[in-house]
């Protein structure tokens, strides 16, 4: 290597390129309290983030109500009048809850439609999540967006309408009650939603369109944010996915378009109790800001009503601009490239410079080191799992060394492509080796253009490698610099999607970055033309093996990276017995002081299948002793049949604290014309009530206001319900006396946890048959409340 230092210097330009991409992509600054007040300030935003994210405010909570109050208070304290939106909505999961909608207006000079901006102010549920991230820091972008903006006092011709949602966490419901109930949902004509799916990272751009994305591309380039981050890779497997924002309401039941941005690096973090200020990056929350502000102004301004389109563009972000071109472009592009290429093979074999031979060998190490690659990746992640088993602590699949395997992986994978072509390649046919990657690409993105066109913006890569080839074959020239500055593009634009696809999908895609080095290593292959590859296999094998280390050494938990755990009550009122459960894979100290060391697997407690993020089960439980937990009173205030049909409306009173109820019913049962605290599935298609297995509804109690359903179901039908009444106080209730866990542990997210839950069949009382004179009250029993309208004969 001291013989060549040509290869040190071009891994040297290449690490300042790259370098130089991350560094563009958000703010390295931040903005101070002394900051011109017409501007925004990241710290003070972040001193929003501190108050709103002291303690978990999710639904139900004393906090979430706190928090609500704060909201209308900083409203008013920047001058605006508030108004708030409650009611019950029913989603078409079953998810039952009262939210609490916080708003306010702006008006414009000249309104075309209004300009809302979005955040949640509810936590995550079950893990005690602060919520600084999600979504503090969202509200916070908003509330010193808005405070800047009025300070300015910039033009304004559109009304500016803020909403701050409620229980976006549980099932979207407020922004779903806001959209079909609120009478302002018919005035707003574009969203700006803010978002968190992790703690730190760049912000990305993500739209929301029910047609074309051209005008809302256009707008968002002429708004000028300066530091866009987004591609329409990103925007088409998007659309593609059940998409869970905010925004998504808008889009689906009112037809109204917008743009989310979100962050989603240190997604470990996402919905955990880490999700606090201390893991908020504040350049991350400066890049929220530097979204929001020219935003504001530029569609405060525009024609609201013109911002929908049927076309699509390709659109990317590269380091100090955003390039945007139509769709249809793609596939002309595309056909184009081949053609060049195809040219320039042509003049090269004319030239005697090129020879088909030598192209079709190229083949052999470009091939051979994708597949290596994308298996030695594919299977050395699945044993990194079998050696460190605590990974599969971590639902969302992305542990806290989740970087250095990335670089671990993607290193290896350049060591694979350094002996491939150290074997089956030279410098003399490194430039007919050439064109093997660069008819990958043009085969790739032959795809694209028809099945994917949102990818379309890769072949912009390509077509410069085809003109260094271009060059080289016309003049024979050949430099570093050269070579380098034609590399640019593939560095900025695919780069950045080799650690961005596994942040965002799991370290399981981890094979996928590494097939994307390979790809990415195919375009730069004129940089490593001099090489002596020999040396770099050995450079490239040792700092992936130094990575492995570091992640190795870093597997452990400790305070800040905390594991996991999971610990349930339930109390079987219709056995009358208790367990201690848990959904968690690998029990440690804590969890067994509860399930015991010699650990036994459920029985039966899946039978009735509570929601959650990713489906988690129980997986362990252990007796647990029997205490007195109210259990809610079951009233039947009508059963009565009505022609084939029985209807029944029945009411659960809580006598206790409660939090959660969840409601299933036999699958053979149908439920038709199905209520809860008299409000319907949203967008049902028919009478009868869509659902999947047993469960009916989940329903978060607020304020501890009872359920009352009513429904009809067939009177042959053998009526057949359960119910689980849950509250969220495992870890402070007096009769349990649960020991709090050790500062290196958090409770498990995205499943229902550090609960109390009591389940029990729905089912009629029936008093004794000789009950005594002074019969002594039942405690939490079922009641009665008679009808007018003819029972049924034989009642359930």
């Amino acid at each position: 290597m001291r013989k060549n230092p040509t290869s040190i210097l071009a891994i040297a330009c290449i690490l300042a390129i790259l370098g130089i991409i991350y560094a563009t992509t958000m703010p390295q600054w931040l903005s101070k309290n002394d900051e011109a007040l017409a501007d925004f300030s990241t710290e003070r935003a972040l001193n929003q983030v501190e108050i709103i994210a002291q303690k978990p405010h999710y639904v139900g909570s004393t906090n979430h109500e706190l928090v609500a109050n704060y909201l209308k208070l900083e409203l008013n304290r920047i001058g605006l009048e508030t108004s708030t939106q409650e009611g019950f909505t029913l989603n078409n999961k079953g998810l039952l809850v009262k939210s609490k909608n916080i708003l306010a207006r702006i008006k414009g000079t000249n309104n075309s439609k209004a300009l809302l901006l979005l955040s949640h102010y509810d936590s995550a549920p079950h893990s005690f999540s602060k919520g600084a991230s999600d979504d503090a820091s969202g509200v916070a972008t908003i509330l010193e967006g808005i405070r800047a903006f009025l300070y300015s006092k910039h033009p304004q011709k559109n009304d500016i309408i803020i909403l701050f949602s409620d229980a976006e966490e549980l099932g979207l419901n407020g922004a779903a009650l806001f959209v079909n109930k609120h009478p302002w949902a018919k005035d707003v004509g574009l969203v700006l939603n803010f978002e968190a799916r992790g703690t730190s990272g760049p912000s990305y751009m993500l739209l929301e369109t029910n047609q074309g994305n051209q005008a809302l591309i256009k707008d968002f380039s002429d708004a000028k944010a300066a530091y866009p981050v987004s591609n329409s890779l990103m925007y088409s497997i998007y659309k593609m996915l059940p998409n869970d924002t905010d925004l998504t309401v808008f889009r689906e039941q009112g037809n109204i378009q917008g743009f989310n941005f979100a962050f989603i690096d240190s997604h470990f973090n996402y919905h955990t109790q880490q999700d606090d200020v201390q893991h908020l990056s504040k350049t991350t929350l400066a890049h929220q800001g530097s979204y929001l502000m020219p935003l504001l102004k530029y569609f405060a301004n525009i024609d609201l009503t013109k911002t929908t389109a049927t076309e699509d563009n390709v659109y990317f972000n590269a380091p100090f601009t955003f390039i945007n071109y139509p769709f249809s472009w793609v596939a002309p592009m595309t056909i184009i490239a081949l053609g060049l290429l195809i040219l320039f093979m042509f003049i090269g074999k004319a030239k005697r410079m090129i020879s088909l031979r030598e192209i079709f060998k190229g083949f052999v190490p470009l091939l051979g080191s994708i597949i290596i690659s994308g298996l030695v990746t594919f299977l050395g992640w699945k044993i990194v799992l079998e050696v460190y088993p605590q990974y599969s602590d971590l639902l969302n699949g992305f542990t806290y060394n989740g970087h250095a395997y990335i670089g671990a992986f993607v290193t290896l994978s350049i060591a694979i492509c350094f002996a491939f072509y150290h074997h089956f390649s030279d410098s003399k046919i490194t430039m007919n080796h050439f064109v093997a990657p660069l008819l990958l690409w043009i085969i790739i993105n032959g795809f694209i253009a028809n099945s994917l066109a949102g990818a379309g913006f890769l072949i912009i890569p390509v077509y410069f490698g085809i003109l260094l080839f271009g060059i080289f074959v016309l003049t024979q020239h050949y430099s570093l610099g050269l070579n380098l500055l034609f590399s640019i593009p593939a560095l900025a634009i695919i780069a950045p999607f080799i650690v961005m696809f596994p942040i965002g999908l799991g370290l399981k895609i981890l094979f996928g970055s590494a097939i994307l080095t390979v790809l990415l290593f195919g375009l730069l292959l004129p940089i490593f033309n001099t090489f002596r590859k020999g040396p770099w296999i050995i450079v490239f094998f040792a700092v992936s093996i130094g990575f492995f280390a570091y992640a190795g050494y870093h597997s452990d938990y400790e305070h800040g990276k905390a594991k996991s755990n999971s610990l349930v009550y339930i109390y079987n009122a219709n056995t009358n017995s208790a367990v201690w459960a848990s959904y968690d894979v690998n029990l440690d100290d804590w969890t067994k002081s509860y399930l015991g060391e010699k650990t036994q697997k459920v029985v039966g407690l899946n039978s009735l299948p509570i929601a959650s993020k990713y489906n988690s089960g129980f997986t362990y439980s252990a007796t647990a002793p029997i205490v007195d937990v109210p259990k809610p009173t079951i009233s039947f205030l009508k059963d009565s049949v009505v022609g084939n049909n029985r209807y029944l409306k029945i009411k659960i009173t809580p006598n206790r604290k409660v939090n959660r109820y969840d409601i299933f019913a036999n699958p053979k049962m149908n439920l038709y014309n199905f209520k809860a605290n008299g409000v319907s599935t949203s967008g049902a298609k028919t009478n009868r009530l869509e659902r999947e297995g047993m469960h009916v509804i989940c329903y978060y109690v607020v304020g501890n206001e009872p359920l009352v359903m009513d429904f009809y179901i067939n009177k042959s039908s053998i009526f057949d319900m359960d119910l689980i009444e849950s509250s969220f106080d495992l870890m402070s209730n007096p009769l349990l006396k649960v020991k709090p866990r050790s500062d290196w542990m958090m409770p498990t997210p995205f499943v229902l946890n550090d609960a109390v839950m009591i389940q029990q069949k729905i089912k009629r009382y029936t008093p004794p048959v000789n009950p005594p004179i002074q019969p002594a009250p039942v405690k939490d029993s079922a009641v009665i409340v008679k009808d007018t309208i003819k029972p049924v004969v034989k009642p359930e």
